[in-house]
């Protein structure tokens, strides 16, 4: 039997996949694309998701999940230029996140960390970002597949 510790590593590789599939299915430049002002690049949601998972992961165990040296808001700036430095904060962000789960234990789950100064279990930390992070990870899906439109290849059943 899988524990819980195993099943959201394997769940949380499953939508890094979702993602880099779906990186590889539009052109570089495509990755920089916004419908109109208020919608979110490809690029963008990237760059949130790599401030999120390095502001929850650092320290996970030892501080806030909510660093004092997290700018949130510049994470919505469409300044990412090239698919390598997206790729690059891509990345560094799951890194920080394998990182972190890789070594807890089942005995660490009910520990209590903070987010926010809001005090949550290490089971609902994690529950919380595997919420989260597929939410982000189904929109860059939908963004590639309205811009490859009849040349998307499907993730998973057509």
């Amino acid at each position: 039997m899988n524990s819980y510790l195993e099943s959201v590593k394997k769940q949380f590789e499953y939508y890094k996949m979702l993602g880099e599939k779906s990186f590889e299915q539009i052109p570089e430049e495509k990755l920089f694309w916004q419908l109109n002002e208020e919608s979110n690049s490809i690029a963008m949601i990237v760059k949130h998701l790599h401030g999120n998972m390095l502001s929850r992961w650092s320290d996970f165990l030892t501080t806030d999940g909510e660093k004092e040296w997290r700018k949130r808001d510049e994470e919505f700036d469409n300044d990412i230029k090239t698919k390598t430095a997206l790729l690059s904060k891509w990345n560094e962000g799951w890194a920080c996140l394998f990182n972190a789960i890789t070594p807890l234990t089942d005995n660490d789950l009910e520990k209590e960390i903070y987010i926010r100064n809001m005090g949550h279990s290490v089971a609902e930390a994690i529950n919380r970002q595997l919420a989260h992070y597929p939410y982000h990870i189904g929109q860059i899906v939908f963004i590639c597949k309205i811009i490859q439109n009849d040349n998307w290849t499907s993730l998973s059943i057509p």
